[in-house]
């Protein structure tokens, strides 16, 4: 049962439940950019956001990746173990793209191989800096074995969402995750995975298909997240 409101984001709020290990996330229809300077609502975002994390959760529960996800409730709300973020966003890179691109003067495009792993800082107050290890131990406190396990499961996330999305038709380019502890301090992958935190290609076209087609206005954010759902659908059914 959906009791207090804990938390509220830029894309979603975070609910209480009857069990304290427990909450529920409700999927806003708002979108941001460029460290929320940049601002808008569409109807039915948070629906189709809400449905494309569950689905690419659940298929990497197949894979035996752990996650906060439980369960879908409907179709803006989804039940997850209550975890403790690390207050770091671990970005995978497999081709060059957005800030990357300007940071170090890399063309649009080339491939990284092996993926680049870097980390963010989540501070809005500084704008997510880029950092190193050492600074992750300082800001954060984690242990040096957890950022270990961090790194070698956000590549292994890779691997595994990047066969998801090629059978969707899509190519996976980067995507960000975050991790948080459990009660019993195991750490898992939280938040989302969903077109607002991956950008994605189309295999044939090389279209953009992700939040990038609303930071350049360059299409129908809802439309284009509507084909990613349908194509992850179709391509489930047809396993």
């Amino acid at each position: 049962m959906k009791g207090s409101l804990l938390y509220e984001g830029k894309a979603k709020r975070v609910y209480h439940t009857d069990d304290p290990e427990q909450l529920i996330l409700s999927y806003k229809d708002d979108a941001t950019a460029f460290n929320g300077k940049k601002k808008e609502s569409f109807p039915g975002k948070g629906r189709l956001n809400n449905l494309i994390t569950s689905k690419v959760f659940q298929s990497l529960h197949q894979q035996h990746i752990k996650t906060h996800f439980i369960q879908a409730l409907n179709e803006t709300e989804q039940l997850v173990y209550k975890t403790d973020i690390v207050p770091l966003e671990v970005v995978v890179r497999n081709k060059a793209a957005g800030s990357i691109t300007r940071r170090l003067g890399i063309t649009e495009q080339t491939l990284f191989q092996p993926p680049i792993l870097e980390l963010f800082y989540k501070n809005d107050e500084l704008n997510d800096p880029l950092i190193n290890d050492v600074h992750a131990y300082h800001l954060t406190g984690i242990r040096e074995q957890d950022l270990l396990f961090i790194k070698e499961q956000a590549l292994l996330i890779n691997e595994h969402l990047s066969h998801i999305f090629q059978k969707a038709g899509l190519e996976l380019i980067d995507f960000k995750l975050e991790f948080g502890f459990l009660p019993d301090g195991r750490l898992v992958l939280s938040d989302e995975i969903s077109p607002d935190t991956c950008r994605l290609w189309d295999l044939e076209t090389g279209t953009k298909m992700d939040k990038d087609v609303f930071r350049e206005e360059i299409g129908s954010l809802t439309d284009t997240y509507e084909r990613i759902l349908q194509r992850l659908e179709e391509s489930v059914c047809a396993k």
